[in-house]
């Protein structure tokens, strides 16, 4: 049976992710990478520097003003729209659901009919250890669909990144089909998966703590505070795999050389010695910037500030459309999973808004 080591105290999960030479990333080879392919979650060094900077200029703070601000403004009211006269809607299945791939397929430059069946494959890609062989079939899906649009951007670029990583070159050589598909199979499931299940938590924290919510309503300057407390209270990525790379010890524990270990990011940020009271959400907390749910360090999650963005205009659009937003009473709904956590559903109210 294999052996994996799981670190859970804050101190120790920072430490870890910090020093990337001793808790390497390559041990995702093992994990995720089986099917999306080598991508930079398991590079290292240099390596890893080459192949991420032709990716961040799309996910700056500059790219995402402008166009692409408008892009998801527009992006969030095209699906309220199909929903803001009926005065309730199940706020996952009809919003957050789709939001984010939405989003980032058009900053990729991907064409995407439809958008929940593509949600699915990404949703099946990162559960491979539940369900492997629906992983490499999703892994296989992506591929079949991408191919077309890979030769299209060939003969003729546009300005998205799709096009920036066909005609990208590392070393002098440009990315392989293989590499440009594993970027694909990395961006849109980490973009659209893990950004759906912030915004789904934070409306699930807003709405079972009323007032906070009308704390946040009525100071929209709380909405950053909000995003940051819900990122501590229930991250999306609840762990982060590594592979030691000699002999360590961690709080008296002895971790050997090549062994897995589980860096718990959920965890760390309910973590009693960094946080007061941590299982209460409390925008006003005043250390909950010192969450890791993005990471820390080289492998520091590149999509930060678009998740930040997409979750700030979700909520002021949802909360400028949906008058008197409320919870269904007595609504089955609870934040669920193990790995990637967010609320299974979310029933609400609102009085109807033109």
């Amino acid at each position: 049976m294999a052996t994996s080591y799981l670190v859970t105290r804050y101190a120790d999960v920072v430490a870890g992710l910090k020093d990337s030479e001793l808790f390497s990333s390559r041990g995702n080879a093992r994990g995720i990478g089986l099917v999306m392919g080598r991508t930079i979650l398991e590079m290292e060094g240099m390596e890893h520097l080459r192949h991420r900077r032709i990716v961040t200029p799309a996910f700056s703070l500059r790219a995402l003003r402008g166009e692409v601000d408008d892009m998801i403004r527009q992006t969030a009211h095209r699906l309220i729209d199909q929903f803001v006269r009926d005065g309730e809607a199940d706020l996952v299945s009809q919003f957050t659901f789709t939001f984010p791939l939405r989003v980032v397929a058009s900053i990729i430059g991907v064409p995407i009919k439809d958008f929940e069946e593509f949600h699915h494959w990404a949703l099946d890609l990162i559960s491979l250890p539940d369900a492997p062989e629906k992983g490499f079939a999703a892994a296989q899906s992506i591929v079949d669909y991408m191919r077309p649009v890979l030769e299209d951007r060939r003969r003729e670029p546009r300005a998205d990144l799709l096009s920036t990583l066909v005609h990208a070159e590392v070393d002098g050589e440009r990315l392989s089909e293989e590499e440009v598909l594993s970027f694909v199979r990395l961006l849109l499931p980490a973009g659209a998966e893990t950004t759906y299940r912030l915004i789904g938590s934070i409306l699930f924290a807003l709405l079972t703590h009323p007032d906070q919510l009308a704390e946040v309503r009525a100071q929209r300057d709380l909405f950053d505070a909000a995003i940051e407390e819900t990122l501590r209270w229930e991250s999306p990525v609840q762990f982060t795999s590594r592979e030691v790379t000699r002999d360590v010890e961690v709080d008296g524990y002895h971790i050997p050389k090549g062994e897995i270990t589980m860096l718990s990011i959920g965890s760390a940020n309910r973590d009693e010695r960094q946080f007061a009271d941590p299982d209460r959400f409390d925008i006003h907390r005043p250390d909950k910037a010192e969450h890791v749910a993005f990471g820390f360090g080289e492998h520091f999650c590149l999509g930060s500030h678009l998740a930040r963005l997409e979750a700030r205009i979700a909520l002021h659009a949802l909360l400028d459309r949906l008058p008197n937003l409320r919870l269904v009473p007595d609504a089955a709904c609870r934040v669920v999973g193990l790995a990637f956590r967010s609320p299974d559903r979310l029933p609400v109210r609102f009085d109807c808004s033109a």
